[in-house]
């Protein structure tokens, strides 16, 4: 056995003494760290009672005034790094891992919430410390930020994509969105965005002062994409509902949806679920749903759903909206490509020529009928004082209730026959028309 002398034991002892255990039931007392006690959460270490994980005793006697009696094990990160798994892997890192300063959001022996931060769900307060308030502050607002749960979108420690975010932002949005998610999957028209780029393309993530925390408002949101339409703005007569606060949305849906164009429903249907009212717009515009109701005889591209290819369905510089000049009074002197809203699909020369035999089939022989009425210097009729524009009971989509001519409407009383017809309007005495043997006036 071996044999210590008296120095030697001595030595021991004092060597003992510096080493004595730091125990909870030595440190947490009344009289020293007490509070730390108290905390809700606290560190393993501390709940264990093992400070000397992280502290090491450099006095003999502590406290000591006017010195410290414990330093760290080490410092920084490379403290909790001797528990935890280092940070720092990762493409990005959060500035305080980056720079070791775990102590910038975690209380190294306890705290009132978990992850030992003086946080509970509202992860606010400890944030908004070194973030930007303002983001917190908007309108409109993404419901994980507006009751401070921070961390369910962004890694607090590190993360392989920009701002922190768990996943890929799609990913992360879509695992709350999962209704959007299922609906996405089998939608038959996907706006291209929503296929390939970042939901934050046109949300602000956090809050925004637009509704659904759009980046801008609409339509200048749409624009930033689609500058084509920047003009529509400008025009004469731009559709009403793109200058309101729904902007493009108020047709579009800006995700998905069954219906080319991203419609809602078919286009005829999508136009109609405004173009339904007897009191839209002022003056009131016309109830087309109602005209259309019942009608035998459909204007072919109203027969196909296309109302577009009348009408701009954002905006024109020509009267209701329309592709090409057309004009708004009833009777006024006709000038060249003053029909050219009519004249794109109908015959070209209608109008050219007071005789014909081949550009028309309203003539009396071969004098042009159409060319009669529309092209008078004095008083050139507009093609509705005949005609139903969208739908008719009357052949050639002849007016059955007559013109609206002030508080009346002009009854035309059309009669068709094999080779020509007759009317007796409001305006004239009967008279008949025959482009085969023509009809002689008295």
């Amino acid at each position: 056995m071996r044999k210590f002398g008296l120095l030697t034991i001595f030595s021991l002892g004092a060597l003992l003494a510096t080493w004595s255990p730091a125990l909870a039931d030595s440190c947490l007392t009344a009289g020293c760290h007490q509070p730390i006690s108290a905390m809700k959460a606290q560190h393993e270490p501390v709940k264990g009672g093992e400070c000397l994980s992280c502290h090491v005793k450099q006095s003999a006697n502590h406290p000591t005034p006017g010195a410290k009696g414990f330093k760290l094990t080490a410092t920084g990160a490379a403290l909790c790094s001797q528990c935890h798994d280092p940070f720092g892997k990762k493409t990005v890192v959060h500035a305080p891992v980056k720079e070791g300063d775990c102590t910038s959001c975690h209380n190294p022996h306890g705290a009132d919430g978990r992850y030992l931060i003086n946080a509970s769900d509202d992860q606010t307060g400890l944030c908004m410390s070194c973030h930007d308030s303002a983001m917190i502050k908007q309108k409109y607002m993404h419901g994980p930020a507006a009751v401070g749960a921070c961390t369910k979108c962004h890694d607090p420690h590190e993360s392989n994509t920009k701002g922190l975010i768990r996943g890929t932002v799609r990913e992360s949005c879509l695992g709350c969105h999962s209704d959007f998610a299922a609906s996405f999957k089998t939608a038959q028209v996907v706006h291209p965005p929503v296929q390939k780029d970042p939901c934050t393309l046109c949300h602000d993530p956090h809050g925004s002062a637009t509704p659904f925390m759009l980046a801008k408002k609409m339509p200048d949101l749409c624009i930033g994409c689609h500058s084509g339409f920047a003009k529509k703005l400008e025009a004469k007569v731009p559709h009403k509902p793109l200058l309101q606060d729904a902007g493009c949305g108020s047709c579009h849906s800006a995700h998905f949806a069954k219906a080319k164009g991203l419609l809602p429903f078919d286009e005829l249907t999508t136009c109609l679920s405004c173009h339904d009212k007897d009191n839209l717009g002022k003056p009131a515009l016309r109830n087309i749903k109602k005209e259309l109701a019942g009608k035998k005889y459909l204007h072919g591209p109203v027969a196909k759903g296309e109302c577009k290819a009348c009408h701009d369905p954002h905006g024109s510089d020509n009267f209701r909206m329309l592709k090409g000049a057309y004009p708004s009074a009833m009777y006024v002197p006709y000038k060249e490509g003053m029909y050219d809203a009519c004249l794109g699909c109908h015959e070209k020369n209608l109008l050219r020529f007071a005789d014909t035999t081949i550009y028309t089939n309203f003539r009396n022989g071969n004098r042009n009928l159409h060319y009669v009425h529309v092209v008078n210097s004095r008083k050139g009729r507009s093609c509705r004082v005949c005609h139903d524009v969208h739908a008719s009971d009357g052949q050639k989509l002849i007016t059955k209730d007559g013109a609206k001519f002030g508080d009346w409407k002009i009854p035309l009383n059309f009669k068709l026959t094999e080779t020509g017809g007759s009317c007796a309007p409001g305006c004239h005495r009967e008279l008949s028309y025959d482009r085969k043997s023509a009809v002689s006036y008295k």
